[in-house]
């Protein structure tokens, strides 16, 4: 990615201003009990954290799959991020993908609850590593 640093530093903060805001959306629809719906935000929040990451260093963010190998790639195989945290992005991805595009399949909130301490951590994890480059 061939960004001014400056540039390239704004671009970072709107992506984890977005992760944030999305995450944010999250309560509300905990609180309706929109199952689904939360599912896609807590994943955009993880994916535009990824994305802050990937700008953050200078690597280009692509496609969702693009993103999901650049992460792994980058991040989870040299340590920076646990095999866990690897697999738990991957796992968010694959729920809103289903949520999303399969009329069939239904996140209940037990899919869900779970998945909003490590969504948070996720995100917290992503801006430390950013303050500290």
């Amino acid at each position: 990615m061939n960004l001014r640093e400056e540039d390239r530093r704004i671009l970072v903060e709107l992506e984890l201003e977005k992760a944030d805001k999305t995450f944010r959306q999250v309560e509300v629809l905990q609180r309706e009990q929109y199952w689904d719906t939360m599912a896609n935000r807590l994943y955009y929040s993880l994916f535009h954290a990824v994305c802050a990451l990937l700008i953050n260093d200078q690597r280009e963010v692509g496609s969702h799959k693009g993103a999901a190998i650049r992460f792994h790639q980058y991040y989870v195989k040299t340590g920076v991020f646990t095999e866990e945290e690897g697999s738990f992005y991957s796992q968010m991805e694959t729920l809103r993908e289903k949520s999303d595009y399969n009329c069939f399949f239904n996140v209940t909130e037990a899919d869900i609850a779970s998945k909003v301490g490590p969504a948070s951590a996720f995100i917290e994890k992503v801006k430390h590593y950013v303050a500290e480059r």
